[in-house]
């Protein structure tokens, strides 16, 4: 694209937090930057926040109001804007994008109505909060969403089909990649490891309830790590860590279990991958988009089936199987369906 585009992206995903929003929209940010393009960011640390209910470690901005975007729009004077959640920052651009007749896009990261209805088991929330979603996405020029599955499952849901644009995720290749020289760890082998929120909505406890031998070693926080720590003392609980850190424990890790059925995507799976870790998991979206590769096929209705056939599959295959994932398409891809706005 010879134009260098004004672009602003909206999300009530940002740091402190980390997870695959968070790493997706500064990979993006970063690729465009490359490109020359303005990159502007609109987050919660511009605004007052409060803890989000169940899940204090997201935090909710309650001040976003239309003046202020208003003057926002005005200052930077983007010709591009994506809403990248659908959380109080995202609603009110949306707002602010249909009253003034602005295009935008916007992508579909997380199954909220699964995540809440983990949380408090009704049916009726679950429905209504998939009306919510249809409905915000309803005015998007394009919907980005993370996978083929994502778009079918979506397609059924009330989104436009016309309208969704698959967009895949990269591989931070300088952090993540296969080195022989990682500092070997002491714990008894074969080492599983997760990596991810500490979440109901993770279905971590399945993991954590497999008679495995070895260690199981979890990396990440969130709502759930107490309850876990307590009742799975076996289990190695190591917090958060940073991207190197976490790429040296997966180095010296023999299989990545993610037990997750909610997930979209899973820019870890492809991190754990890209260091030769085999993944075990259930035959859903995310993982079903991600382990095609016949070589490193190992899904199964039963965890325990899915980490025994992980074990036997070469880092090799697994490396191989990823290597068409960078953040440079992800750009391509972004760069590709946005909608541009004249002045």
């Amino acid at each position: 694209m010879k134009n260098k585009l004004n672009i602003l992206i909206a999300t009530d995903a940002w740091e402190p937090q980390t997870n695959g929003v968070v790493t997706t929209l500064k990979n993006l940010g970063l690729n465009l930057q490359e490109k020359k393009h303005k990159v502007s960011l609109l987050t919660p640390k511009e605004f007052i926040t409060i803890p989000c209910p169940t899940y204090p470690e997201i935090r909710l901005s309650i001040n976003v109001f239309q003046n202020y975007l208003k003057k926002k729009f005005h200052q930077l004077n983007p010709n591009v804007i994506h809403i990248a959640t659908e959380g109080p920052i995202g609603f009110a651009v949306r707002r602010y994008c249909v009253k003034n007749k602005i295009l935008f896009t916007t992508s579909y990261h997380t199954k909220f109505p699964e995540y809440i209805f983990e949380r408090f088991k009704l049916k009726i929330i679950l429905k209504l909060s998939k009306k919510f979603m249809a409905y915000f996405h309803s005015k998007s020029h394009r919907v980005f969403v993370t996978t083929e599955t994502m778009k079918k499952d979506l397609a059924n849901e009330g989104f436009k089909k016309n309208k969704m644009v698959v967009w895949t995720r990269g591989v931070n290749r300088n952090i993540f990649k296969n080195k022989a020289n990682i500092k070997k760890l002491n714990y008894k082998k074969p080492i599983w490891i997760y990596v991810g929120r500490i979440a109901i909505e993770k279905n971590i406890e399945k993991f954590l309830e497999l008679k495995l031998p070895g260690t199981k070693l979890l990396i990440g926080d969130g709502p759930q790590l107490k309850t876990l720590k307590e009742k799975f003392k076996d289990a190695k609980f190591l917090g958060n860590q940073n991207h190197y850190q976490v790429a040296e424990y997966l180095g010296q890790s023999d299989v990545f279990v993610f037990p997750s059925l909610t997930d979209t995507f899973g820019v870890v799976l492809i991190e754990a991958l890209s260091m030769g870790v085999p993944i075990a998991a259930y035959p859903v979206p995310g993982p079903i988009d991600i382990i095609k590769d016949k070589k490193i096929f190992t899904l199964n209705k039963d965890l325990l089936a899915s980490c025994k056939k992980a074990q036997k599959v070469k880092r090799v295959d697994c490396i191989n199987a990823v290597k068409s994932y960078t953040w440079e398409n992800c750009a391509r891809i972004f760069l590709k369906n946005i909608c541009i706005n004249k002045k």
